[in-house]
């Protein structure tokens, strides 16, 4: 993280002033050098994934700096979840303000580095630089697997079920409540269910403790960053198969599932949304049994949704098996 600066410089009072007390880890050698030192566990291999986020895009520009850095780490934690694998270490690439409050970068780097420790993922580095522009961020993860064992994206086959673990959609509502919340559905709901969804936009719930049962049953896996629909569709697509789900059996939230109620559009909204983090995987209906009774030991409620086809295409069916048009099917960015 020191990037090449020169002794005492402002970047050097910067990153010893904010994170040099949160990476501790030995590989991250106090931050006083160009790189990080990371040896993998024998026996595994390396699994790398990074994710940047711009304020204005992926989170408003007033949310709390807590906020920001739990959501930067945990959507990199969530894909090495997908991928059955369990955190080495990150890297964070800062893109900050001159003028940037020394409040914010304090709460900003207090929550970094009390979410390394939590989920065991130590900051090893990265690089700071000022911006005229937003606040923008990315983080580098990495992850180990036992070799051989990791879980792609492109594995799923005809005759599969279809899974996904904990409740869809409401991050997507909760970040419609933010841009929306005189809207009927949620001016509606309690207050408790309000403060969840709102929660569950701001902070992900990376599904670390469902990577065992991943790697031991599942055929393909990827987390829901841009919508069930589409990532789903995605993921039956670099496989080579199609697949179909039934819109009733998508497990919500007490707080969704009473928004829809007032709203039946929002259940759109639900299968669409992204910032869910949740994982859908796809595994051979001999494993199933065994992996919904893995996740339960690991704390991790999973639900069967569908299953995939030999035909290409996605078909998302409602309670009386007709499809429903759910329009572009997922977030993008382009």
């Amino acid at each position: 993280m020191a990037g090449g600066a020169r002794a005492d410089s402002g970047e050097d009072r910067f990153i010893a002033r904010f994170f040099r007390p949160v990476a501790g880890a030995p590989e991250a050698l106090g931050l006083q050098d160009d790189a990080a030192l990371l040896t993998p566990p024998d026996g595994t291999d390396l699994v790398l994934t990074t994710d940047a986020l711009v304020a204005g895009v992926h989170f408003f520009p007033d949310d709390a700096p807590a906020s920001v850095a739990r959501k930067a780490l945990r959507v990199n934690l969530s894909d090495l979840a997908a991928k059955g694998a369990h955190p080495l270490g990150a890297l964070l690439t800062l893109a900050v303000p001159k003028d940037i409050p020394e409040a914010w970068m304090e709460a900003f780097a207090d929550a970094l580095g009390a979410d390394a420790t939590a989920y065991g993922c130590p900051l090893l580095g990265g690089d700071t630089v000022s911006t005229p522009g937003p606040v923008t961020l990315s983080i580098t993860a990495f992850g180990a697997v036992p070799k051989g064992a990791f879980v792609p994206r492109t594995g799923a086959r005809p005759g599969q079920a279809i899974l996904v673990s904990g409740t869809i959609g409401d991050a997507a509502l909760g970040l419609l409540l933010r841009q929306a919340p005189e809207r009927e559905a949620f001016a509606r709901l309690s207050d408790d269910k309000r403060a969840h969804l709102l929660d569950r936009y701001l902070h992900p719930q990376p599904r670390l403790a469902l990577a065992l049962a991943l790697r031991a049953h599942a055929a393909a896996a990827m987390d829901v960053s841009d919508g069930l629909v589409g990532d789903l569709a995605k993921m039956l697509a670099a496989s080579g198969c199609g697949g179909r789900i039934e819109a009733h059996r998508v497990p919500l939230s007490a707080a969704a599932a009473t928004a829809v109620g007032h709203d039946a559009a929002l259940r759109v909204t639900a299968l669409t949304g992204g910032d869910d983090y949740e994982i859908l995987a796809c595994v051979p209906h001999t494993a199933v049994h065994g992996f919904v009774l893995a996740a339960a030991r690991a704390g991790v409620p999973v639900a069967l949704i569908g299953e995939t086809r030999t035909e290409a295409g996605l078909d998302v069916l409602d309670a009386s098996g007709r499809p429903l048009d759910l329009g572009v099917g997922s977030y993008s960015h382009f």
